[in-house]
């Protein structure tokens, strides 16, 4: 069977001073098992790049899409049937919905804030989940989500066409090429 799709939507990127947390959330939407991303905001070239050339080096058809607006994007997800997660240190507990939220045979849009989350966001929402209820990193939320999500079987993915790869080392580094 497979599994649904899972998007991650970033609020509101700022060019100068969000590009490192951008970046890194587009990264660990990948690493832990998302199929791509959206995000509003500043259009950010660089931020594209940046997750293209770690497709090219290490593997995986990972996208990244810009979108005008987040509220278009929310609504064609949910009128092609999939379901919206806004992550939120204000929503119900993960552990008491992830159950739920695995059993959903809906594609998963993540919404994940930036400097102020639109209200709105939490009204289009079918799910708001709160990964803790003190203050935290979107990247850690994410990351902590996307785990609980897919039950660590993200932990074990391969990525097709990588030009490299890690050889695991009780010590040490060792990365090996490889032919795609």
């Amino acid at each position: 069977m497979n599994r649904p799709k899972i998007w991650v939507l970033r609020l509101g990127h700022r060019r100068e001073r969000d590009k490192r947390v951008t970046t890194h959330l587009f990264l660990a939407s990948r690493a832990f098992g998302a199929d791509g991303v959206f995000y509003s905001g500043e259009r950010d070239g660089n931020v594209e790049k940046s997750v293209e050339k770690v497709n090219k080096s290490w593997g995986g058809a990972f996208e990244v899409k810009y979108c005008r607006s987040w509220k278009q994007t929310v609504s064609e997800w949910k009128r092609s049937s999939g379901e919206v997660v806004h992550l939120t240190m204000y929503g119900l507990p993960l552990q008491e919905i992830v159950s739920e939220l695995r059993r959903s045979p809906k594609d998963k849009l993540i919404v994940v804030g930036g400097a102020k989350v639109p209200g709105a966001v939490y009204g289009l929402a079918d799910w708001n989940v709160a990964v803790t209820s003190q203050p935290h990193s979107e990247v850690s939320a994410l990351g902590v989500f996307l785990h609980e999500l897919l039950e660590g079987i993200e932990l074990l993915k391969q990525f097709k066409r990588a030009e490299c790869r890690i050889v695991p080392q009780p010590r040490g580094k060792k990365v090996v090429k490889t032919n795609p």
